[in-house]
């Protein structure tokens, strides 16, 4: 008799790296992962979340039965991105590699300088090229695993206030087909992520719409008339990384409540 999926820990002995993990997004896809057995290395830039608690690799240790690492990652560094997916070695070899790092900014285009647009670009697009390579000979040498890359409804549509990240999103779109085409065939699966309006604190401090006037604007164009939170990006991307999307490979999984198909 076969066992339902839903019975089944779903990535049990899997390991995932996870940049970004101390906080926001990451940290919720690090604790979901964990919740399903995945043994988790946290690579990021700082250790304490930015909400403040427990750090992620201690928290997933104490809530569930699995390992879990830090490794102080700078994503626009190759050599910080090798160390973290080397780091997975320890639990048996990486699984997952999950392209969570990024950064969010309004901007005035005509106003922008090359070092603003080379900061948010060396985050959210070098930072996933470099990221998905340094896991993808590992995966291949492993026999196979998924390569998860956090793009955004920006990188589906335009936007007049966030020209720089409409394009860095829209790369990483693009990254994602492009590796899904070269390493399909070697057993990776690369998928994209397209969150919403997803309440983490890019969205309260960063570019703040939570807790602000214009937050009620906001969910009028929402269908489901709520913003996000980490949970769901974190409940996509375990579909992405489990066996329930096992014929998935090169597609973009928007997870905003219906705004960008109803705009």
């Amino acid at each position: 008799m076969q066992i339902p999926y839903l019975m089944l820990i779903m990535l049990s002995d899997d390991t995932a790296v996870i940049t970004g993990a101390a906080s926001g997004n990451g940290r919720a896809i690090a604790r979901r992962f964990a919740e399903e057995g995945a043994d988790i290395v946290v690579a990021d830039i700082r250790e304490e979340p930015r909400q403040g608690g427990q750090p992620t690799h201690e928290l997933v240790t104490e809530e569930h039965d699995v390992e879990a690492t830090f490794v102080e990652t700078d994503v626009t560094d190759t050599d910080d991105l090798d160390a973290a997916v080397e780091a997975a070695e320890a639990f048996g070899g990486i699984d997952h590699m999950v392209n969570n790092a990024g950064v969010f900014r309004s901007e005035e285009f005509l106003e922008v300088t090359e070092e603003e647009y080379e900061f948010l670009m060396d985050i959210n697009v070098r930072g996933v090229f470099f990221g998905a390579q340094a896991a993808a000979q590992r995966l291949v040498d492993n026999g196979g695993g998924t390569i998860i890359n956090l793009s955004s409804v920006a990188g589906l549509e335009g936007s007049a206030d966030h020209v720089t990240y409409t394009a860095s999103k829209g790369a990483v779109r693009l990254l994602t087909y492009s590796l899904a085409a070269k390493l399909g065939p070697e057993g990776v699966r690369v998928n994209a992520i397209h969150p919403g309006l997803i309440e983490t604190s890019m969205t309260t401090d960063d570019v703040p719409i939570f807790g602000t006037e214009a937050e009620d604007a906001f969910m009028q164009t929402v269908p489901l008339r709520r913003g996000g939170t980490p949970g769901d990006v974190a409940d996509a991307a375990l579909y992405l990384a489990s066996d329930l999307s096992g014929y998935v490979n090169g597609e973009s999984l928007v997870v905003d409540g219906g705004m960008s198909s109803s705009s």
